[in-house]
């Protein structure tokens, strides 16, 4: 008789927790005996992919994660990094991707939620919120529902707890249509001397909850954010969880309080899979066992069964590890602040978990099976790239329509190349994405350096907010900052996973330098669909390998962070419809001195532009490419060739020279070259500023003239330079950049945008007002419409 068949449950029963026949067997070995229904429950939400990593796990272990600031990497709830001077930054980025397609508010929010817990459960306070934000096209009913939703419930959450939404990006493509993405990231300042960890120790020591109550709310919400999106979806409301950011604000103050007194041993916030997982992990991690009363548990909700007990996700909820006779000192405090804090269990010898429920064992399992002796999957990789990869790789420049110094000619409409930068201006992935930030409050505790929309990075200033010698009300304009950012470019992923991941870090780490912060370190978020398709997990491994090789080159180790799977949408046919491959990668840096720092915008008129990187008269080569590009996707309705490749040589020596001519006083502006190429840099430079410039290109004859104005990559960064440090400057280029800088032209004292040939023949003249028209308000068109 086979495990199956003599299963207590059904093989629909189990297949309905998420768990392959070979994984029940399994289970059953591992128990020698099997399990009851909470058991089953417990082991279906970890043993699920957002919670075990068992397809990914493998390829994760090549990432770098040591490094001299590096104080707590893979892990934890977070990791830290040391910016010196006493100052400690956590930071980590998470994924509620599969809850916000179902209920787009709550899913967001309670994303924002999680994410902030990751962070003060270390020790530390929340300090800022970024975002990166996938979507289908806008012109579909659906997800203009979908972003509203999703918009309005990242600003309720972090509006109302109190904690700046200063920064992220937001992308539309078709290829999001069923199964948007909602991936939140969070910086804190350290608190406390000491690091929290989840690490339980200390046979007999207590095992408080705090917070709020357990509710039926968000009922295995683990093991649905590991399976595919479908029309029954809409029925897994019950799996998203609800929030209340007045209570979690209370939490925080609470937290940081109780860390402060030295009673605390371990700490873990109740995520996904609630309960379960943060008895198991904190066992597992510190090699006991944890057993808790049921019973001692505050409900929302009566007749309450062990498997919704342990399933549960609502929110707002914590287990703490104290020092034994120090409990009545925690739940005073945790009393005081209006939650909910009872001692629920303890610390014991045998290495399991322990679930006691009226006067029974509800659930007993050795906790390392829950935990970190999980399965894994190590998948076989295609031995080539697949069939749609090659035939992308196919495209060539030869496939696209003749085009002239005047313009373009695509399916017999004529367009200039000033109609081509006004239609990519208004590109939603472009555009200006104020409709979404303004909903945001970005200046809440008033260390907002700059304001979102006005540089390649947010900036925060890193002060400690409790300190023997408190700072001034007037803050230390030279003071040090963190700087942020949140990037991807998933169609180059899509086209080459390997080569769009490594793009992904240089983009973050460029964008950072062009704010005058050197890079420290990463947290990614692996979005991907299922990797049980070869496709999928080739995609998953390529773009895994890209990553670990960027952050290699670039010095900026993996301190942790989330991997998203089976991000499809099966259709009414079941036919699985997969996004875009899209590991976002949360990227932090350091700024010395806060008052040399600079935005994208220009600043005078009469400054010098000039762009590092490739220059524009160089040779076609593969570092600079029109494959890939929001051009090629946008105007001809093309997603295809191989995207740009990544100089890491370069990269280094173009971030290195941007930040020290920023350090120096030299660069007044610095935007790096992304989506559109340099002529869209040069014209959101131009709509920040509110100036204009006259810039000339020099075109070598083996070059379009979409590629001149359109290609992307090439390390490419614009800046502007006052004429009174031009001799400096380009003495400085000269010796570190050598041939790769340019001097393009000058910001005007006029409101028109000019791109000249160097024959003085126009190519594009524009007043900036009309850009900005388009720019500042395509997605409210798109909305409106």
């Amino acid at each position: 008789m086979s495990v199956l068949s003599a299963a207590p449950f059904s093989p629909e029963a189990i297949a309905a927790e998420g768990i392959k026949p070979e994984e029940y067997a399994e289970i059953v070995r591992r128990l020698g005996r099997h399990p009851n229904q909470a058991e089953l429950g417990m082991f279906g939400v970890m043993w699920s992919e957002h919670c075990c990593y068992k397809n990914s796990r493998p390829l994760l272990k090549q990432f770098p994660t040591d490094g001299d600031r590096i104080l707590v990497g893979p892990g934890e709830n977070a990791g830290v990094v040391d910016l010196g001077n006493g100052l400690r930054l956590a930071f980590k980025i998470e994924s509620h991707n599969h809850p916000s397609a179902v209920e787009p508010f709550q899913g967001a929010a309670t994303g924002v939620g999680g994410i902030l817990r990751d962070i003060f459960t270390m020790g530390a306070r929340p300090i800022a919120i970024l975002n990166s934000l996938r979507f289908g096209s806008l012109q579909d009913t659906r997800t203009r529902r979908l972003f509203h939703g999703v918009v309005a419930g990242i600003a309720h959450y972090g509006n109302c707890v109190g904690v700046p939404t200063v920064g992220g990006e937001v992308y539309f493509d078709p290829a999001y249509s069923g199964n948007p993405l909602v991936n939140a990231m969070a910086l804190g300042l350290m608190e406390t001397p000491e690091i929290v960890t989840s690490c339980a120790k200390g046979i007999g020591n207590p095992v408080l909850y705090v917070g709020s109550t357990t509710g039926r709310d968000g009922m295995g919400g683990a093991s649905f954010a590991s399976a595919e999106l479908s029309d029954a979806s809409m029925d897994d409301r019950p799996a998203v969880q609800v929030g209340d950011p007045f209570l979690e604000k209370s939490l925080i103050e609470a937290c940081l309080e109780a860390f402060k007194t030295g009673a605390v041993v371990a700490a873990q916030d109740m995520g996904a899979a609630g309960i379960t997982c943060s008895t198991s992990e904190m066992a597992a991690k510190g090699g006991v066992g944890i057993e808790l009363d049921l019973d001692k548990i505050p409900v929302r909700e009566t007749g309450m069964v062990p498997y919704e007990y342990l399933l549960s996700e609502s929110q707002e909820r914590m287990l703490f590890v104290a020092e034994k006779g120090r409990e009545q000192e925690l739940i005073d405090i945790f009393e005081r602040w209006g939650l909910h804090a009872v001692v629920a269990g303890s610390i014991i010898t045998d290495p399991i978990v322990r679930i006691l429920f009226k006067g029974d064992i509800a659930a007993e399992i050795p906790a390392s099976a829950l935990a970190d002796n999980t399965p894994i999957y190590h998948r076989e990789l295609l031995p080539e790239a697949p069939d749609y990869a090659q035939k992308a790789w196919a495209w060539t420049l030869n496939m696209l329509p003749p085009c002239t110094l005047d313009g373009i000619s695509i399916n017999g409409t004529s367009f200039n190349w000033t109609e081509v930068l006004l239609n990519l201006l208004a590109t939603p992935s472009i555009a200006s994405k104020r409709w979404v930030y303004r909903q945001y409050d970005h200046q809440v505790q008033n260390n907002t350096v700059m304001l979102p929309g006005g540089a390649d990075a947010a900036i925060v200033r890193v002060r400690p907010i409790h300190s023997p010698n408190p700072q001034p009300l007037t803050p230390n304009p030279s003071a040090p900052g963190v700087a942020a950012t949140v990037d991807c470019n998933p169609r180059y992923v899509y086209l080459h996973p390997y080569e769009g991941a490594k793009a992904a870090v240089a983009e973050a780490a460029r964008n950072l330098s062009c704010v005058g912060a050197e890079p420290l370190a990463i947290t990614d978020n692996l979005n991907f669909g299922s990797p049980e398709k070869p496709v999928g997990y080739w995609q998953l491994a390529e773009a895994c390998r890209g990553l670990a090789e960027a952050c290699r080159e670039l010095k900026t180790p993996v301190t942790g962070g989330n991997v998203s799977l089976y991000n499809e949408t099966l259709d009414s046919d079941g036919k699985p419809q997969p996004i875009y491959p899209t590991p976002v990668v949360g990227m932090v840096g350091l700024i010395p001195d806060l008052t040399k720092i600079c935005g994208q915008g220009w600043q005078t008129a009469g400054d010098l532009i000039y762009l590092l990187g490739v220059p524009v008269d160089a040779e076609p080569s593969s570092t600079v490419t029109l494959g890939g590009s929001e051009y090629l996707a946008a105007i001809h309705g093309v997603t295809a060739g191989k995207p740009p490749i990544v100089d890491f040589d370069l990269e280094r020596r173009v971030q290195q020279v941007c930040r020290d001519g920023i350090r120096q006083g030299w660069v007044r502006s610095a935007h790096d070259c992304a989506e559109g190429g340099l002529a869209i840099a040069l014209a959101e430079s131009c709509i920040s500023g509110g100036r204009g410039a006259t810039v000339s290109l020099v075109k070598v004859p083996s070059l379009r003239w979409d590629e001149l104005l359109f290609a992307e990559g090439g390390a490419r960064i614009v800046v502007s330079v006052s004429r009174s440090h031009q001799a400096d400057w380009e003495a400085y280029l000269e010796g570190h950049l050598q041939d790769a800088w340019q001097f393009l032209g000058g910001v005007s004292s006029d409101q028109a945008f000019v791109i000249q040939t160097e024959d003085n023949l126009p190519l594009i003249d524009v007043a900036v007002s009309e850009m900005g028209d388009r720019w500042h308000y395509a997605i409210e068109r798109y909305l409106e419409s």
